[in-house]
Protein backbone atom coordinates (compact mmCIF):
# COMPACT_ATOMS: atom_id res chain seq x y z
CA UNK A 1 0.00 0.00 0.00
CA UNK A 2 1.46 3.66 -1.10
CA UNK A 3 1.31 5.71 2.14
CA UNK A 4 0.29 9.48 1.81
CA UNK A 5 0.46 12.35 4.02
CA UNK A 6 -0.86 15.81 3.99
CA UNK A 7 2.03 17.65 4.07
CA UNK A 8 3.37 21.11 3.98
CA UNK A 9 6.72 22.49 3.36
CA UNK A 10 9.66 20.81 1.44
CA UNK A 11 9.20 17.29 0.95
CA UNK A 12 11.45 14.24 0.37
CA UNK A 13 10.68 10.45 -0.65
CA UNK A 14 11.82 7.50 1.18
CA UNK A 15 11.07 3.94 0.79
CA UNK A 16 13.11 0.09 1.89
CA UNK A 17 15.28 -1.36 -0.97
CA UNK A 18 13.51 -4.43 -1.47
CA UNK A 19 16.63 -6.34 -2.07
CA UNK A 20 18.22 -6.13 1.33
CA UNK A 21 15.94 -3.63 3.09
CA UNK A 22 18.22 -0.78 3.62
CA UNK A 23 16.29 2.32 4.30
CA UNK A 24 16.55 4.93 1.05
CA UNK A 25 16.07 8.16 -0.37
CA UNK A 26 14.75 9.53 -3.63
CA UNK A 27 17.53 11.18 -5.07
CA UNK A 28 17.98 13.11 -8.98
CA UNK A 29 17.29 11.41 -12.06
CA UNK A 30 15.31 8.13 -9.97
CA UNK A 31 17.86 7.17 -8.28
CA UNK A 32 17.78 5.38 -5.00
CA UNK A 33 20.20 6.61 -2.53
CA UNK A 34 21.06 5.61 1.50
CA UNK A 35 22.10 9.19 1.88
CA UNK A 36 19.27 11.50 2.96
CA UNK A 37 21.65 14.73 1.46
CA UNK A 38 21.11 13.28 -1.84
CA UNK A 39 16.87 13.48 -1.98
CA UNK A 40 15.41 15.32 -4.36
CA UNK A 41 13.68 17.76 -2.13
CA UNK A 42 9.92 19.01 -3.51
CA UNK A 43 9.12 22.66 -2.61
CA UNK A 44 6.07 22.35 -4.04
CA UNK A 45 2.48 19.85 -4.20
CA UNK A 46 3.71 19.60 -8.10
CA UNK A 47 6.73 18.32 -7.98
CA UNK A 48 5.97 16.31 -4.74
CA UNK A 49 3.35 14.77 -6.77
CA UNK A 50 5.89 14.10 -9.63
CA UNK A 51 8.78 12.64 -7.32
CA UNK A 52 5.89 10.24 -5.62
CA UNK A 53 5.45 8.88 -9.90
CA UNK A 54 9.19 7.90 -9.87
CA UNK A 55 8.71 6.17 -6.52
CA UNK A 56 5.87 4.21 -7.44
CA UNK A 57 7.04 2.98 -10.75
CA UNK A 58 9.76 1.69 -8.58
CA UNK A 59 7.39 0.03 -6.32
CA UNK A 60 6.25 -1.52 -9.37
CA UNK A 61 8.86 -2.66 -10.94
CA UNK A 62 9.75 -3.94 -7.58
CA UNK A 63 13.05 -1.93 -6.82
CA UNK A 64 11.63 -0.60 -3.59
CA UNK A 65 8.48 -1.14 -1.09
CA UNK A 66 5.96 1.20 0.53
CA UNK A 67 7.67 4.66 -0.53
CA UNK A 68 5.96 8.00 0.87
CA UNK A 69 6.56 11.65 1.32
CA UNK A 70 7.87 13.01 4.36
CA UNK A 71 8.79 16.69 5.86
CA UNK A 72 12.51 18.21 5.78
CA UNK A 73 14.09 20.97 6.02
CA UNK A 74 17.31 22.15 3.53
CA UNK A 75 20.17 24.18 5.28
CA UNK A 76 22.95 24.55 2.78
CA UNK A 77 23.57 20.58 1.27
CA UNK A 78 22.41 19.03 4.41
CA UNK A 79 18.69 17.70 4.36
CA UNK A 80 17.43 17.44 7.67
CA UNK A 81 13.91 15.29 8.92
CA UNK A 82 11.56 16.82 10.45
CA UNK A 83 10.12 13.72 12.21
CA UNK A 84 11.60 11.83 14.42
CA UNK A 85 11.13 8.54 13.20
CA UNK A 86 12.34 9.88 9.65
CA UNK A 87 15.81 11.39 11.44
CA UNK A 88 16.10 7.83 13.24
CA UNK A 89 15.88 6.08 9.45
CA UNK A 90 18.02 8.18 7.96
CA UNK A 91 20.72 7.57 10.84
CA UNK A 92 20.66 4.14 9.97
CA UNK A 93 20.36 1.23 11.72
CA UNK A 94 19.66 1.61 15.49
CA UNK A 95 20.82 -1.72 16.63
CA UNK A 96 24.69 -3.92 16.44
CA UNK A 97 24.96 -5.96 12.74
CA UNK A 98 26.16 -9.30 13.92
CA UNK A 99 26.93 -11.97 11.74
CA UNK A 100 24.39 -14.88 11.06
CA UNK A 101 24.57 -17.70 14.35
CA UNK A 102 23.99 -20.79 12.68
CA UNK A 103 22.35 -24.07 14.20
CA UNK A 104 24.01 -27.23 14.94
CA UNK A 105 21.69 -30.00 14.43
CA UNK A 106 24.28 -32.63 15.93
Amino acid sequence: MIKSKNLIGAQAVTANRLGDGAVVFLAENGRWSPDVNASAVAQDAATAAALMAIANKAAADQFVVGPYLFEVSVEGDAVRPLSVREAIRAAGPSVEEREPVSASLG
